[in-house]
């Protein structure tokens, strides 16, 4: 019995993940919980899909899933034995995120308001836009003009305007 218990209880996994990105010191979120700056190392308990949101000054956010896919030794059945043998296992995933630089102009903030607009809109497909939503309608080239869905916020506008003739 002596013999065998440093043998059982030497053993065990240390399963970490590695995340990396071009330019190093981006902020890191794994599950909505921060974990660092890049490159880092995150030790984790269960395999599968973590969300990942990585932020860096003057750079666009990342904003994805990665999934963690457990090496055949770890899987059920084998990884009992692995836990048992008298040395530590390691699972290291690494992971990778290439940054790029953030256009900060008018027409780039429209192309992508305009896609993400698509996109949501592809989701959303089955649902409409509620009457008292407000719709503002961009342009490059000019202020964003604000169009009201709800006829009675249109009537209340009109009257407060008659009651101060001083206004444009």
């Amino acid at each position: 019995m002596m013999v065998c218990l440093p043998v059982l209880a030497s053993g065990c996994i240390r399963r970490t993940l590695s995340i990396t990105s071009t330019p190093s010191d981006a902020l890191v979120w794994v599950n909505h919980r921060e974990v660092g700056r890049t490159p880092v190392v995150v030790e984790f308990t269960h395999y599968g899909t973590y969300d990942v949101r990585i932020e860096r000054e003057g750079m666009e956010p990342v904003l994805t899933s990665r999934k963690a896919a457990a090496p055949v030794w770890d899987m059920p059945g084998p990884d009992l034995v692995v836990e048992v043998l008298p040395f530590q296992a390691n699972s290291q995933l690494e992971w990778h995120f290439d940054l790029e630089p953030r256009d900060e102009s008018l027409p780039a903030l429209v192309k992508r308001a305009r896609a993400f607009r698509t996109e949501a809109s592809g989701i959303e497909s089955n649902t409409e836009t509620p009457e008292d939503a407000e719709v503002v309608k961009m342009d490059p080239d000019s202020a964003p003009v604000i169009e009201s869905g709800s006829p009675s916020q249109e009537s209340s506008d009109n009257s407060a305007g008659s009651e101060n003739p001083a206004s444009p």
